[in-house]
């Protein structure tokens, strides 16, 4: 996932008057928000999507002036992305406020009991820069169908999305419901010294411990979307143009910028030669059909700016170094943040792009032999964010899925599951700490209070108060034997 730049907070924090004040109007609001109904949660919903109706254009130039990030691409990962997940949302709210009923235990007759949502208060969304409106949103619409205020930081490293961030929230909410706090390093450090009912960040591993502790100090609740390499394995039974197809798009889509972008792929040996002309076929047909070269496409993004573009040149060099062949690509420029659709081969375990999360359009492919093999390669690494599996084969799937330990997982398909609204969406381990999205992003902004109600009076649990006579304790007998 996309690194936030943050540093651990200092023991001794001083925060800003401005800061305080802007978190204590939230704090002050959060009462308000508590007491409103489905009806009035939607409204906010609903003009939040009219917002960006009316500024698809604003948010596709604010896009391609941060990284180039083609038209059709923001219209389908990031505004189509948004709108799906407020229209779920607006589906199923009023049924996600709703109390949920629980049954009763023998021992607990006479009691009704139930689950009951309600906002954790204020939030802080701290979002990438990778999909910058999308990753900022997304959280922001589940946060406010739960009742909370939120306060939304995006990433520093997408200035043009992150002004129009602040616009779309000074036109849209009430600023004691939301706002957005521009900002690079000092600001993210100074929030995370706030005492915020709930942090949802997005970002890398290393940044992900930063907030983590960060929330510790108050007890704060996290969801922690991160990252890491996430695998996709191709066996010989596949359909190989097919699954060239999937793994193309899903690895060069925003320039291979992607959390759940497939960062390496296992191929069983047999079939690896024929996987690569495949992929070098459809890469030519997505971003080079006229021959011009892919960096004259208009369907292909750029690196986000020229730290990242040398991080990448260097884990391409020092793939090179180690052994590995470039069998597609491998073109950059260095003047635009330009690096071509590369595919490695012989890769070497050892080198930094097999250890390191890639975040850009370099795939290595990696042999096996057994499924086992490539079970083992897989769970040898820190658990990752997708696991992809291409087969036609429903063993080879079963064995995949059951024997590798994953965020979430796709069959013969990448990247597809993150849209799918009735999915969680999230990692384990490494790659995150709980889930979003949908239903699931409604419970991560709430608090899920348990009641019970008793009757008054004569009651059973009354039976099993002292004295402990004999009479009690042969009733808690029973009890331990029947119930």
């Amino acid at each position: 996932m996309a690194a936030a730049t943050l540093s651990a907070p200092e023991t001794s924090p001083v925060i800003s008057s401005e800061l305080c004040a802007a978190f204590e109007r939230l704090r002050a609001h959060t009462p308000v928000l508590r007491r409103e109904d489905a009806t009035a949660r939607a409204t906010r919903l609903r003009r939040l999507a009219a917002w960006i109706t009316g500024n698809r254009v604003a948010i596709q130039t604010a896009l391609y002036a941060d990284f180039r990030k083609p038209a059709a691409e923001t219209d389908l990962t990031e505004i189509w992305s948004t709108q799906a997940e407020i229209k779920h949302t607006l589906a199923h709210l009023r049924q996600w406020m709703k109390p949920r009923r629980v049954g009763t235990p023998l021992s607990l007759l006479g009691t009704t009991s139930w689950v009951q949502y309600e906002p954790k208060g204020v939030c802080l969304v701290m979002a990438p820069w990778n999909y910058p409106f999308y990753l900022a949103v997304g959280p922001l619409v589940s946060a406010l169908a739960a009742g909370n205020c939120c306060v939304l930081k995006p990433s520093e490293l997408t200035p043009h999305v992150a002004t129009l961030l602040r616009r779309l929230a000074e036109e849209v909410f009430d600023p004691a419901e939301v706002v957005v706090l521009e900002g690079g390093k000092d600001m993210a450090t100074e929030l995370l010294r706030l005492p915020f009912d709930h942090i949802f960040f997005t970002g890398s591993p290393e940044v992900g411990k930063i907030v983590m502790r960060a929330a510790a100090e108050h007890l704060s609740g996290v969801t922690l979307e991160l990252g890491g390499k996430s695998p996709a394995v191709v066996d010989a039974t596949a359909n190989l143009r097919d699954a060239a197809e999937k793994l193309v798009w899903g690895k060069f889509l925003n320039a291979g910028q992607t959390c759940v972008a497939p960062d390496y792929v296992l191929v069983q040996e047999p079939v690896q030669a024929e996987l690569v002309r495949e992929m070098e076929a459809v890469i030519r047909r997505n971003y080079n059909p006229a021959g011009a070269g892919v960096e004259n496409s208009e369907s292909f993004a750029r690196i986000v700016n020229q730290q990242h573009f040398n991080r990448l040149a260097g884990l391409l060099e020092d793939a090179q170094a180690t052994g590995a062949t470039v069998a597609v690509g491998g073109e950059v420029d260095g003047r635009q943040c330009f690096i071509a659709p590369t595919v490695l081969t012989q890769v070497a375990p050892d080198s930094r792009i097999m250890q390191e999360e890639i975040f850009g359009p370099l795939l290595p492919l990696v042999p096996f032999g057994t499924l086992s093999e490539a079970a083992d390669f897989i769970n040898a690494r820190p658990k990752p964010l997708a696991q992809y599996v291409f087969t036609r084969n429903a063993e080879n799937q079963r064995y995949l899925l059951d024997n590798v330990s994953a965020g979430g997982a796709a069959v013969n398909e990448t990247i597809v599951h993150l849209g799918h609204s009735e999915l969680p969406f999230g990692g384990v381990g490494n790659s995150g700490v709980g889930k979003a999205h949908g239903h699931y992003g409604f419970l991560a902004f709430s608090n899920e209070k348990a009641v019970l109600r008793q009757r008054i009076g004569r009651t059973s649990i009354k039976l099993l108060y002292p004295p402990y006579t004999p009479k009690v304790r042969r009733m808690l007998d029973l009890l331990l034997r029947y119930l």
